[in-house]
């Protein structure tokens, strides 16, 4: 997954990517959270909370990952 970094460039392809990632995103919290979804319909800033929380999810997905990541190497060393 690719990370949005400030003062980055991006293709046409991977701003299309990006938005059917977070769309598809969208859709499982959306079946998965029914209730949380529904807080966040209507919202005059709707859009923006959903990306905040977009963010903070893949932030917390390549966390884990670098995280796994370490673990692995270290029981190489091992």
């Amino acid at each position: 997954m690719k990370i949005l970094r400030d003062g980055a460039s991006y293709s046409h392809r991977e701003v299309v990517d990006l938005l059917m990632e977070f769309s598809a995103f969208k859709d499982r919290v959306e079946k998965k959270f029914k209730e949380l979804a529904r807080e966040l319909e209507g919202k005059n800033n709707e859009h923006e909370l959903w990306v905040n929380l977009y963010l903070i999810s893949t932030d917390y997905a390549e966390e884990q990952y670098n995280k796994k990541q370490r673990q692995e190497t270290i029981q190489k060393v091992s």
